[in-house]
């Protein structure tokens, strides 16, 4: 794979492009939506991507950054697109079709974004960066493992500012089966093999489309089960 030039200290990379739209979304949205919940812990972590472009971190940065961006875009892009009431990937469906339901929790709001970033945007987002930068997915694979190292961070922040304490998680507390019930070690590894399996597909485009439409509405499917109302309806502020 052809390498990027690297790139000077404090450059203004694409990754500052979505840290901004970001921020913007989340100056725009209530804080108890459910979009708004999932966004500032991404937020959090996409800004530490743009701390590690800075600092020289990545071996390949520009590598790093074409693909964190084109993944990043793609949450973005489905989330303008309902605000613009187009419609947006199936994926993104649920978590945005229950974003103010009263019984749904702040840490089903934040898993269920996990599980379509991951689940469903990644895979494309592999392939997207595999076609500008002219490589196939296994030299990329470097870099797949740098993003989701990061997002392990997001969902250990997730944990860490939503999970209720101890004392409120008991063994019968419906969310305690749900946590149980999603793996983000196994969503990365389903989406590295979706991601090559894409990339196979690429001449045969029409195997390819009912592929990543399969995908995209099982991921969907996770989401709305993760989105299971656990709590009785109360009033939001």
């Amino acid at each position: 794979m052809p390498r990027c030039e690297p790139l000077p200290p404090a450059v203004d990379t694409p990754v500052d492009e979505v840290v901004d739209r970001m921020r913007a979304l989340d100056a725009a949205l209530p804080p108890r939506d459910g979009v708004a919940v999932f966004n500032r812990v991404y937020l959090a972590v996409t800004r530490e991507v743009d701390r590690y472009v800075d600092t020289g971190r990545f071996a390949d940065p520009c590598a790093a950054i074409t693909l964190d961006v084109r993944f990043a875009r793609r949450y973005l892009d489905a989330v303008e697109a309902a605000l613009d009431e187009r419609r947006p990937p199936a994926c993104w469906r649920p978590l945005l079709q229950f974003r103010r339901h009263p019984g749904v929790r702040p840490l089903q709001f934040a898993l269920a974004g996990i599980n379509a970033h991951i689940g469903h945007d990644l895979a494309l987002a592999v392939v997207d960066a595999c076609r500008a930068l002219g490589c196939a997915p296994a030299e990329l694979e470097d870099e797949f493992d740098a993003v989701g190292d990061l997002l392990v961070s997001l969902e250990e922040r997730i944990r860490e500012d939503l999970m209720p304490g101890p004392d409120l998680l008991q063994i019968a507390d419906p969310l305690t089966h749900l946590l149980g019930s999603w793996s983000l070690e196994r969503a990365r590894d389903a989406t590295w093999t979706a991601a090559r399996t894409l990339w196979a597909l690429r001449e045969l485009p029409d195997v390819a489309e009912e592929f990543t439409a399969r995908l995209d509405t099982a991921v969907g499917f996770a989401g709305r089960m993760l989105l299971t109302p656990l709590s009785r309806p109360a009033r939001w502020g």
